[in-house]
């Protein structure tokens, strides 16, 4: 691509993409409250890997509930909110995730099943140490 063609492109885009329309969306909080709302559905994610016993059952059940609203909420404000929206979807998603781990080891045996498997790694045997 030539310098005249490279120039011309990184103009458009700057055009298109750095005007007034955009600047001043980034600078209100149809912006900013989704961005920061945005950390919610990334500490469910981050505890996905965390141990089942630590999830508040009614706690994910009010987030996802949480979410619904705020789902219908961001296209039903005008103009429609679609950060907002794809924030609360994610955050829909993970807080299942988190309930369905909830559901698994408090009624379907993940805390027996747990509870075994704990019992086996403690009666076995320590490895032994080669000494030099």
């Amino acid at each position: 691509m030539s310098q005249s063609a490279q120039k011309a492109v990184t103009q458009s885009v700057i055009r298109r993409y750095l005007n007034k329309e955009t600047l001043k969306y980034v600078f209100t909080t149809h912006f900013w409250g989704p961005v920061s709302n945005f950390g919610i559905p990334l500490a469910a994610i981050y505890d996905l890997k965390k141990d089942p016993e630590m999830i508040s059952g009614p706690m994910t059940t009010a987030l996802i509930m949480y979410s619904g609203v705020f789902m219908k909420f961001a296209l039903t404000v005008q103009p429609k909110n679609f950060l907002l929206f794809g924030c609360h979807v994610v955050n829909s998603l993970a807080q299942t995730g988190q309930a369905m781990r909830f559901v698994n080891y408090h009624y379907l045996g993940g805390a027996e099943s747990k509870a075994k498997n704990d019992a086996v790694a403690d009666s076995a045997p320590a490895p032994a140490v080669k000494e030099e």
